[in-house]
């Protein structure tokens, strides 16, 4: 059974005014991955003292646990009448409360607990200062954002906020130093992509929607709901969260200066492509690998996968962003 500590009543408004924070009527529910975090009980003391601090009551809490990453604490969350419901965790945290929040209309807040916050950084929200994140997630707007499908090999689909991906970057994921990652943060993901970089690629085919059949041999293929990874890279510039578009990303540099010529690329402000690079844009993209390769899903190692089927569901998500001026 999922666990359940409620801590205290429901939230009520910030004293300063504005926006959609959540009614003193409802409850609001922090669903937390407690590996994150060395003393989990000093984290809801910090909670508390902050809903003090805006005059907010204290939220119900959800732990996580290796069995249920957060779909099942969400889904528990909403049956008990949450009005809000915010991850704290890594990516994986977030993915599984959205996989339970998508197309009920209850909103989600994003709370910094891991090391990318990926979505939270593709949304410009903090992920540094809890503090000014937990004020967007209680007095902010509703935003509608869409949700990617993905199926694995013809399995059942699982939802993804930021990217699905094949090949480099999910062998980055598979193969970081856990250790090191809690030490140095996202710099972990790039050691681990430099040792990645020597592997060799595999052969893809690639259908996007009525677009043209791309077949070669890649190094890496993603498909993007949004475009900003760790460090600010902007691996899909032109990719957005309400476009209710994929943009896919075929990488297939064949050597270290290939691979130096695309990162000065990836990182130029004058994007004028690179043979290396093929990109399309579509509602739907089928992948399909001849051998079984490294998948990642919003920066978390699934293990080896022959084929992705990717979609995507147009505004099913709602999240709190900062008022608007």
């Amino acid at each position: 059974m999922n666990t359940s500590e409620a801590t205290g009543q429901p939230a009520g408004q910030s004293s300063g005014g504005g926006g959609s924070s959540v009614p003193p009527s409802e409850r609001w529910a922090v669903v937390v991955n407690p590996t994150k975090f060395d003393d989990l009980d000093s984290v809801k003391d910090g909670f508390a003292r902050l809903c003090s601090r805006h005059g907010w009551s204290e939220p119900c809490w959800y732990v996580t646990t290796a069995d249920d990453p957060g779909e099942g604490q969400t889904r528990q969350a909403i049956a008990e009448g949450a009005g809000l419901v915010c991850p704290l965790g890594g990516d994986g945290t977030v993915r599984s409360v959205a996989e339970a929040l998508a197309g009920t209309g209850v909103p989600m807040g994003l709370l910094p607990g891991g090391t990318g916050n990926l979505l939270a950084r593709n949304l410009k929200l903090p992920v540094d200062d809890l503090d000014a994140a937990l004020t967007i997630a209680l007095t902010g707007r509703d935003v509608h954002i869409d949700v990617g499908e993905v199926s694995w090999d013809g399995e059942e689909p699982s939802v993804f906020l930021v990217m699905a991906g094949m090949g480099l970057d999910a062998e980055m994921m598979a193969g970081v130093d856990e250790g090191l990652k809690r030490r140095v943060g996202w710099v972990a993901y790039a050691l681990s992509g430099a040792r990645a970089l020597f592997r060799l690629g595999f052969p893809v085919r690639v259908r996007a929607a009525e677009q043209r059949v791309v077949s070669q041999h890649a190094r890496s293929v993603v498909v993007g709901n949004c475009g900003e990874l760790a460090g600010g890279l902007q691996l899909m510039p032109e990719a957005s969260l309400t476009d209710g578009k994929l943009d896919t990303v075929l990488a297939s540099p064949n050597s270290i200066a290939g691979w130096l010529a695309l990162g000065l690329n990836f990182i130029s402000a004058k994007r004028r492509g690179h043979p290396s690079i093929v990109r399309l844009v579509s509602e739907r993209v089928q992948v399909a690998a001849r051998q079984p390769v490294e998948a990642q899903l919003d920066g978390d190692a699934v293990g080896r996968r022959r084929a992705m089927t990717c979609t995507v569901r147009p505004g099913a998500l709602q999240v709190r962003l900062p008022v608007e001026p």
